[in-house]
């Protein structure tokens, strides 16, 4: 996987650059104005999703490596994508990017806090000596800097990047879709393997957290748009992100490691366009 991994810090950044420059301060501030959705969203994401993925590892009794693999893809933010199928399933575009937007800001801490404890959990050994604090500086630098500079381009051009909006958003698709076609193009010899090893897992994963998000934000969440975005947030990660921490912390012993977030990334695309469909035939 050495051509994504070298594809992973750069995609990342720069589809992290989009989502800044589809970021405002309102979206911020609507965090007070409604806590109840965001709140939803961000605990059935941030918090329930990492518990899902370590249940079904130990049920499944996965071998350590895809149990920690599970974990790795579990706790990586939303991505954009999300924001762009929110958008086709009728659901709240501005709660998609605020959470998407928020977690991810978060995730600088949480994602090598729970990489950390799941590593000491399953008791896997690290080749490379690197600290929590070390993968949680590249990650500001890979993921909240760039979202800075995007809302700093906003500001300084908000017309040009609200007239380029649409197009700003398939960019950051595209990114994530390079990086793992890179990825399949690469160990294309290997995929029926891996999805041998990880596909039930994280098909599990994916579906079972689709369904609670579903139905989490149908009784707690303020509407049916809501509720549609909350399910898709918890339903779709950032891969990028996930493939860009494994790297950090497994270095060149990454292939195993990042199979379940290779998995994951083609399963959760195809599973959120039935589930859009539907909702659009039902609507």
């Amino acid at each position: 996987m050495e051509i994504a991994t070298k594809l992973a810090p750069l995609g990342l950044a720069l589809i992290m650059l989009g989502l800044g420059m589809s970021l405002t301060i309102q979206d911020f501030i609507r965090i007070i104005k409604i806590p109840k959705d965001f709140l939803v969203g961000f605990i059935s994401q941030l918090v329930l999703l990492p518990i899902i993925a370590l249940l079904i590892a130990l049920l499944l009794k996965l071998p350590s490596e895809l149990a920690i693999g599970m974990m790795l893809i579990a706790c990586a933010p939303g991505g954009v994508t999300s924001n762009v199928l929110t958008k086709f399933a009728d659901g709240d575009v501005a709660l998609s990017i605020t959470l998407t937007a928020v977690v991810s800001l978060i995730s600088i801490i949480s994602v090598p806090f729970i990489m950390f404890a799941s590593i000491d959990f399953f008791e896997i050994g690290i080749v490379k000596k690197i600290s929590m604090t070390s993968i949680a500086l590249k990650m500001f630098l890979v993921v909240t800097v760039p979202v800075i500079i995007g809302m700093i381009i906003r500001h300084f051009a908000k017309n040009f990047v609200d007239n380029q909006a649409s197009l700003i958003q398939k960019i950051s698709v595209i990114l994530f879709m390079l990086v793992f076609a890179a990825i399949y193009i690469e160990e294309w010899d290997n995929i029926i393997t891996y999805f041998a090893q990880a596909g039930l897992p994280t098909l599990l994963l994916n579906i079972s957290m689709m369904i609670l998000g579903f139905y989490i934000a149908k009784y707690f969440a303020s509407g049916v748009a809501q509720q549609r975005c909350i399910s898709i947030e918890c339903g779709l990660q950032n891969g990028t992100l996930a493939l860009f921490v494994g790297t950090q912390i497994f270095g060149e012993n990454i292939t195993i490691f990042i199979i379940p977030t290779a998995t994951y990334a083609l399963i959760m695309m195809i599973t959120s366009i039935i589930f859009i469909f539907i909702l659009r035939k039902n609507t």
